[in-house]
């Protein structure tokens, strides 16, 4: 009955336009608001049961490897369990690097712990797209309009979602040397969890960043937005061979093994080419603004070979 009381009062104050500015949304809501969510984007779902942000509570909070090397505190719940409704000690027990641990509410177990709503919001600000003027077709690319991205962070303390156009993007250094930072905004949403230590350098704590010869690349130029898969993504910037006439897919790089020595984030060209990079084999592509209707789009010209 609370339940039914509880829908019709909200559908009362939607009509009278009474809706509160922050709307927070109880755990099991969560879980019917993402069941929801699976039953029109099935894709989707499919491609985030098959990512790592599909882990459960159990597999976040019963990981012996984890649990031994961090002591569990409420700032996992940043990332993991974030619509949580309590504190650490509520989630599992004992609290200590030593355990065996156990979760306080079995009933936890199945429940992700990076849901939907973890970094979609249900109401979005901005204006909803409008149909294209057919009577000047070529022009309806030039004049669609930005989308309107459902993306945004929640914050477990706040009780509230950030939109990611609003999260900034962590000013990096390598070794003392600022990154070059793709300024795709949607990254901000991936710093929240894979955060730098506060020196904000790069490879520290859960950092990502990438730098050598991907520095500049944003997160989602090279993973899926739901699965995370990076597999597909080497094609999209290296559709034949590599300067040096390799696949680069099956380069010694972590990106083909975990036991390679050459991080996939990190990698230079210096890791192998020990004694000096070789001339280039194929022309670079040189990349220039040329004016088009509504706007400059970049165009791609053949670059002479030179050396590097």
């Amino acid at each position: 009955p609370s339940f039914h009381a509880k829908n019709l009062h909200e559908l009362v104050a939607h009509i009278r336009g009474e809706i509160p500015p922050k709307l927070v949304l109880k755990d099991f809501e969560v879980d019917r608001a993402g069941a929801s969510c699976a039953r029109c984007h099935q894709n989707k779902q499919a491609l985030w049961k098959a990512s790592g942000h599909s882990m459960t509570y159990a597999d976040v909070y019963l990981n012996p490897a984890e649990n031994r090397k961090t002591l569990l505190n409420d700032d996992c719940m940043r990332c993991h369990g974030m619509f949580f409704e309590g504190r650490i000690e509520d989630i599992v027990a004992p609290i200590d690097t030593a355990g065996p641990w156990e979760l306080v509410q079995p009933g936890l177990a199945e429940r992700p712990a990076i849901p939907c709503l973890a970094c979609h919001r249900i109401h979005c600000e901005g204006k909803p797209g409008e149909k294209p003027d057919y009577a000047k077709p070529l022009e309806i690319s030039y004049a669609r309009q930005s989308g309107v991205f459902s993306l945004a962070f929640y914050d477990h303390r706040e009780r509230e979602h950030f939109a990611s156009a609003v999260l900034r993007l962590p000013a990096m250094t390598d070794q003392g040397r600022p990154v070059i930072m793709s300024p795709d905004k949607r990254q901000g949403l991936c710093y929240q969890c894979h955060a730098p230590e506060p020196v904000f350098e790069v490879a520290s704590r859960d950092d990502r960043t990438p730098v050598g010869v991907h520095e500049g690349i944003s997160c989602l130029g090279c993973h899926d937005s739901h699965s995370l898969d990076s597999r597909p993504s080497c094609d999209n910037c290296h559709p034949k061979m590599s300067n040096c006439g390799l696949d680069v897919a099956e380069m010694n790089t972590t990106f083909k093994s975990l036991d390679s020595p050459h991080n996939i984030h990190r990698v230079k060209c210096l890791d192998c080419h020990t004694r000096g990079i070789p001339e280039r084999k194929q022309p670079l592509l040189r990349i220039s603004a040329a004016p088009r209707p509504g706007g400059e789009v970049a165009v791609l010209h053949p670059a002479p070979l030179r050396k590097p």
